[in-house]
């Protein structure tokens, strides 16, 4: 899942992306109201993380604008501001959940894991394709039943695989997706990873994640 940070507050931005990465989510972070406004509308994102008072313009206006514009991404307001009549205007603005700051962040977590369980498509808790099952809860990969331990960024790339099981992705798109935007679309980094979860789920003779030459790979469903 790729989450992007809207938060004027270096430290404060820092430590969302911290604790975000540690839950296996891929984050980028902008830091005014315009910037963000550009990067939502670029798609690519399972949820926003969007601060009220931010430079350039508020995150209402951009909440308000990113909807107008026909963007269904699920946006977290975070804010300072507790008057009920704050609260009223963020939501009727377009976001999904509102936040008061100073908040605990397993609250945080909480609040984003029911979000991306209601987008427009319903997210499984778990993705099961062929003999392979990674639950999006827990984030443990089984394979016939047994575990299959991988890092952060394995299972990152698994779990966009199986989402899209039965279609072809391309490089760039993995590295879009489960890379933040500081890295070149022309990095090898995806093969890499692929190889590696190819001799962890036994897939030398790509049972399940197959090649296809020139474009990209295809997580086989059968």
């Amino acid at each position: 899942m790729k989450i992007l940070v809207v938060e004027d507050n270096i430290k404060i931005s820092k430590y969302l992306t911290t604790a975000l990465t540690d839950e296996s989510y891929v984050v980028d972070q902008v830091y005014d109201g315009a910037a963000a406004e550009r990067q939502i509308l670029t798609g690519g994102y399972d949820l926003v993380i969007l601060d009220v008072l931010l430079p350039e313009k508020d995150g209402v206006a951009v909440c308000r604008e990113v909807r107008a514009a026909g963007s269904v991404v699920p946006i977290l307001m975070l804010t300072a501001k507790g008057e009920l009549s704050d609260r009223i205007l963020g939501l009727d603005s377009g976001a999904d959940d509102y936040l008061l700051k100073p908040f605990a962040i397993e609250e945080l977590l909480a609040r984003i894991r029911t979000l991306l369980r209601r987008p427009a498509v319903v997210v499984q808790e778990v993705v099961t394709v062929q003999d392979i099952a990674l639950n999006t809860a827990t984030h443990v990969v089984t394979r016939a039943g047994a575990v299959v331990p991988l890092t952060v960024k394995e299972y990152a790339v698994l779990e966009y695989l199986l989402r899209h099981a039965g279609s072809i992705v391309t490089r760039e798109q993995i590295l879009d997706h489960c890379w933040d935007f500081s890295y070149s679309a022309f990095s090898n980094i995806t093969d890499v990873y692929i190889k590696q979860l190819r001799q962890k789920l036994g897939n030398g003779n790509e049972t399940y994640i197959k090649t296809i030459r020139g474009v990209g790979y295809l997580f086989q469903t059968e």
